[in-house]
């Protein structure tokens, strides 16, 4: 199982807390040292059956400078690929990526019916 995480998130923080309380094994990625490449997010998007604007960190100073609130309802698919690529702070966390499942952000129950 794959985490990307930022360190210094703090839902991170707690994402990581819980794998490890649940005794959940996971190989940790950084996701402002290593971001997601654009045919990773494809295929983590198509697997998660999710509208791809959910993988965008619309919290983050990256996306309000941007202006992406805004921008995103005219983007096509392959203009998100290729900006979230770009920069890994863009990148709504954590992100799990297990088999056939991925989970972005952290939500408990989420997290609980789809990991244990």
């Amino acid at each position: 199982m794959l985490l990307l995480c930022y360190p210094k998130c703090t839902t991170c923080q707690k994402a990581k807390k819980w794998l490890d309380a649940n005794k959940i094994k996971y190989e940790e990625r950084d996701i402002t040292v290593k971001n997601p490449k654009q045919k990773e997010l494809k295929e983590w998007h198509k697997k998660s059956g999710l509208p791809l604007k959910r993988f965008f960190n619309t919290s983050g100073l990256k996306y309000k400078e941007l202006g992406l609130k805004d921008k995103l309802p005219t983007m096509t698919d392959a203009e998100m690929y290729k900006l979230l690529a770009t920069d890994g702070m863009l990148v709504k966390r954590p992100l799990v990526i297990k088999d056939d499942t991925v989970l972005v952000g952290f939500k408990e129950e989420e997290w609980k019916a789809s990991l244990k």
